[in-house]
């Protein structure tokens, strides 16, 4: 089973890649996202992680905001 999640948002900060020991790739980066109810606006940061091959992604075409 996989579970997948489509979050619209921005990047709070340009992501944090580093490697693990056995060599695979990680990338660390939290986005902020914005939820509208009526007349109120509230802001969500969700921390995400990436693994392998869409870590390398990130850490060369996402940037801040």
């Amino acid at each position: 089973m996989i579970n997948r999640v489509v979050l619209v948002g921005n990047l709070t900060k340009d992501p944090q890649y580093s490697k693990t020991q056995s060599g695979i790739s990680l990338a660390r980066f939290t986005v902020a996202v914005n939820r509208r109810f009526g007349q109120n606006e509230e802001t969500d940061f969700i921390s995400c992680v990436a693994w392998r091959q869409t870590a390398d992604f990130l850490s060369q075409y996402a940037k801040k905001g």
